[in-house]
């Protein structure tokens, strides 16, 4: 096996194993919590929403639900994809490049996809609940530990 080669896939093995290592990392052993989450756990026990809010909040979560699947469904496929170049340039090369800008621009709709419904259920709020919401916001999305 000629140096180049073998160099290849030892920095490809050596690139599996980071990214194995942070997805446990991420996953299991510090997951993040989810600014989303958060926001839930206020809107449903907290904010003693009216009937007419929980319908609209449930109708504006499903809606989202759908979009989120794909979304997610999305940056699976662009994960593959990514998996893919590596295997085959064996390197950073324009495959990769291109997966990467592509997986960027799902991550980026996703992140988009979620502010609209954070800010759709924000509108079902009566002002003094939005003013709870807005801080939980903020706070989720300051929190050191993320």
């Amino acid at each position: 096996m000629n140096e180049r080669l073998r160099f290849g896939l030892i920095a490809l093995l050596a690139f599996g194993g980071a990214l194995g290592g942070a997805f446990i990392g991420r996953t299991w052993i510090n997951p993040p919590k989810p600014v989303e989450s958060e926001i839930h756990r206020l809107l449903h026990d907290q904010l003693d929403l009216d009937a007419a809010q929980k319908q609209r909040i449930a109708a504006i979560e499903q809606g989202f639900a759908t979009r989120r699947h794909a979304l997610e469904a999305e940056l699976r496929a662009d994960n593959a994809r990514l998996a893919a170049a590596i295997q085959a340039e064996h390197g950073y090369g324009p495959a990769v490049r291109e997966a990467v800008d592509r997986s960027h621009k799902a991550m980026g709709e996703l992140q988009k996809a979620t502010l609209e419904h954070i800010f759709a259920m924000r509108a079902v709020l009566r002002p003094q609940q939005a003013a709870q919401f807005d801080a939980s916001v903020v706070k989720a999305l300051t929190a050191k530990d993320q």
